[in-house]
Order: C-alpha cells, then structure tokens, then sequence
C-alpha cells in the first residue's frame, strides 16, 4: 500500500514524497482513513511505529477547508511533554507546507505573552501541554467552544504524570459534537475508562499487541552492583561500539551525576531532565541531533516520545519503577524499521521490577554474554571497599555485646541456681554492683555478669536445698 491509496490531498502526498516517505506503517494505513471518515478512534501501537503521522496527516487535510476565529483554536493535540509537543509541531511545519494552516504551541518554560498573541490572531491547530493550556483558560485567555478534533497522545504517559483529571476537565470545555483521537502504547484500564467516557464508538485500530515485543529491538539485562553500575555502563559502551545511545535514569540527581561522570571519562555526553528550562532542554537535543554529543543521559518525564534519527543503543541505568515506561524507553532506538539495542542494569533489588517488565511484554529477557565481565570488575572493587565496613561492624559488635548479653542474662537469671549469700555481705553486695560491668568478666560464675544491681533475696530461699 502507498500513501496515495489512503485519500491524502496532492498537496499533502508531495510533502510526505519530499520528507522521504513513500509506504506508510501499519498504524498509518489503518488510522488515516478512519480519521478522514471524521470517526472517534483509539490507535494503540508500539512506540515509534508512526502514530503521530496517522493523525498529523489527516487533520491537514480535515483542517485545510475553513477559518480560525481569534482565541478559538479549530482542534486541539494533547502532549504530556514539552519536547513531543514540539515534536509535533515540527511534523505539521514539514507535511503541512502546502497548505495555509496557522499553528500555535502551548508549553511551559517559555513566556505567555508570544503564545497568547498566537491565539489571539486565530489558530487552526493549537498543540498543548494540559498545564499550560489550564492555565491560559483559567485566565480567560482561550475558549475552546469551537475546537471539533480533540487529539489525546500518549495517553498512558498522562496517566504516570497525574493528567488524567486535567484532560477530563478540558474534554468537558468541548463541543460534545466532536471528534477524538486517543493514542497510546499501551492500554491500562484508567485509559480504557477515559475511552469509554469520552469517545463515542471509537474504531479501535490494534497494530500489536499493547506493550508487546518490537522485533528490531535486541534486549538484554546486565547483572551488576548498585557501585558497580558506573563502570559497567562505560564497559557496555565500549563493548558496544555506541554510536548514539540514550541513558536512561529514574532520578534527575543520578541523570546530573551520571552525564558528569561520563564527561569526565572524555565521553561526549549531554543531560536533560524536568529540573532544566526550555531553552537549555531545547539547545541539549539539538547538539545531540546534530551529532556533538553522541550519548544523552535523560530522564523519563524529558525524553518521553523523543524521535531522534539513527540512535543505536538504549541503556536503562536504572530498571524503570513502571513497566509501561520500560516500553517507551527502549522505543527510542530501533525506530522506522531500523535495527535498535537495549540494555538494563540490573541489580538484587530490581528483581520484581524485571519481573513487572516481563510480564507486561510477554517476552523473557535474556542476560546479556558479556554481563558478567562487565561487572566482575566493580563486584571484586566493592569488596575490597565492603571489607573494612565488616570489620568496623564486627569491631562495633564486640563493643555492644556487655549490652547485648545483659538482657538474655535476665531471663536465664531466676532458672540457673544461684550461691547462698549470707545476710551480712548484703552490704559488699552492694558495693559490688557499683562496680563496672567489664570488671565482673574476670569472675567465673557467668551466670551473675549480666546483673549489676543488689541479689534480690528471694533468690537464696529454697534453691539450695
């Protein structure tokens, strides 16, 4: 099947013929026709499968017949992020060339005031982050009474950050009389109730399995330390040969420390996460689209649905806390029909985490050859550094052991028979227990060592006889 087969305008085919596309993905193929039919769809399909073209391409051609109204957007896509709305934006700017379509971006990190000017002048396709976009309505800066096509993206990654009441309450701020798109990767049932709330007969279109295995993708797990991970990271990406790789990380911390420690190893490697603005996560992915760096270290939230061409290798520093987000990691490599790596770091305490993982995929990881040699090195450092730690804790035991034995002591007290005392050494008795309890260790009768106050009297009656 080719692109023309699917009821595109000539306009649009002799962009996407001029992007370099001729056949387009099983996603595309069955998604574009339902769209330009004007139903309800729910498009569920392996990270970069296409999914933004299925629905970029026909909403031009939708779009391409009437006119915007001032701070009245015609549709309206939904991002979880601010780079994929961008992303986005950039899909329309390449396919929709010939034709006379306005666009605005609404993101954070970046001033109000261009964006409200945007609006102002009349947009037919307005992308958004659901924040900001809450944020100009509440300020009565957008209405969105004529918006007829409602694109909710990556819907499951809405669902981790906490969107989901955002996006029910912009649904309820649209025409009832619309059309909605939902995409996703994977289908969990808070998604699936969204769907059933909001989209009225959707055409489900199910390229593969939710979550399912991508054939271009080799995966691996790597067994290693929590210390050792450093240095197996840096084995694999020379074992590899990397060309360009993203290192993902479950921490901003660890992705500012990971990115430093790299650099200083002379590797040409770049950060980004939620912690930095716009412009400086904007110039990081261009000097790693542009090859000055090779190797971004990334945190889920800033590199969810990233597109970058030719990116070989995917390494999960740290096993991903949700298996939906271990799918749409490794989606970043093995892209458009391209052969992809992925690799996790896998410690003792990720065990539930990679069985999560495998159960969502239906596939059983294999660890990788190498595994072991990448991290017998770290192991054999990280016991020379846990050797002393035992002895200062074994050295710390023997310090507390006067406290650890008094309490057994007790309880073994009034069992064990105990010498007769006669009632005038009641007083050296007494002098006795001022004594320090290192020095009653010299004496032979151990039963007595853990008791340092008077012999109550009890004791001497009865047991002798």
């Amino acid at each position: 099947m080719k692109f023309a087969d699917l009821g595109l305008s000539d306009e649009l085919l002799r962009a996407v013929t001029e992007s370099g596309y001729d056949e387009p993905t099983p996603i595309q193929a069955g998604a574009i026709p339902s769209v330009l039919m004007m139903r309800d769809m729910i498009g569920i399909a392996q990270t970069g499968t296409g999914k933004t073209a299925s629905f970029v391409l026909p909403m031009i051609d939708i779009l391409a017949h009437g006119r915007a109204r001032a701070r009245m957007p015609r549709s309206l896509i939904l991002e979880p992020t601010r780079e994929l709305a961008a992303q986005v934006a950039e899909n329309f700017e390449n396919y929709g060339k010939y034709h006379k379509l306005s666009m605005a971006l609404l993101i954070g990190g970046v001033q109000m005031g261009d964006q409200v000017k945007a609006l102002e002048k009349g947009v037919d396709v307005l992308i958004a982050t659901p924040g900001r976009l809450m944020d100009l309505f509440e300020r009565g800066k957008i209405l969105l009474t004529g918006c007829n096509l409602l694109v909710i993206d990556e819907a499951d990654r809405m669902l981790d950050m906490g969107f989901i009441p955002d996006i029910e309450n912009i649904c309820t701020k649209l025409p009832a009389n619309r059309q909605t798109l939902l995409f996703s990767a994977t289908m969990p049932p808070p998604i699936k109730k969204l769907a059933d709330k909001f989209l009225s007969n959707p055409k489900t279109i199910e390229v593969a399995r939710p979550a399912s295995r991508n054939e271009n993708i080799e995966q691996f797990v790597v067994k290693t330390s929590e210390r050792g991970k450093r240095d197996t990271v840096r084995a694999l990406i020379e074992s590899e040969n990397v060309g360009t790789a993203i290192i993902f990380c479950n921490r901003k911390t660890t992705v500012r420390d990971l990115a430093k420690s790299l650099q200083r190893y002379g590797y040409k490697a770049g950060e980004i996460h939620g912690d930095m603005d716009q412009s400086s996560r904007i110039a990081e992915l261009d000097r790693f689209k542009a090859g000055t760096i090779n190797i971004l270290v990334a945190s889920d939230v800033a590199a969810r649905g990233l597109d970058v061409k030719g990116v070989s290798h995917v390494f999960n520093f740290d096993a991903p806390w949700h298996p939906d987000d271990y799918v749409h990691r490794i989606g970043r490599t093995g892209r458009a029909g391209a052969q992809g790596r992925a690799f996790t770091l896998v410690t003792p305490s990720d065990d539930e985490a990679i069985d999560n993982i495998q159960k969502l995929t239906g596939y059983q990881i294999p660890v990788h050859g190498t595994g072991k040699a990448a991290d017998a090195r770290p192991e054999r450092e990280n016991d020379e550094q846990r050797e002393p730690r035992r002895g200062a804790r074994s050295e710390r035991g023997r310090r507390s052991e006067p406290k650890g034995d008094k309490e057994p002591k007790r309880a073994e007290k009034p069992a064990k028979p105990a010498k007769p005392a006669p009632a005038p050494a009641s007083a050296p008795k007494k002098a006795e227990s001022r004594k320090p309890a290192p020095a009653s260790r010299q004496d032979d009768d151990g039963p007595d060592d853990g008791w340092n106050g008077p012999m109550p009297g009890f004791l001497s009656v009865g047991f002798g006889n």
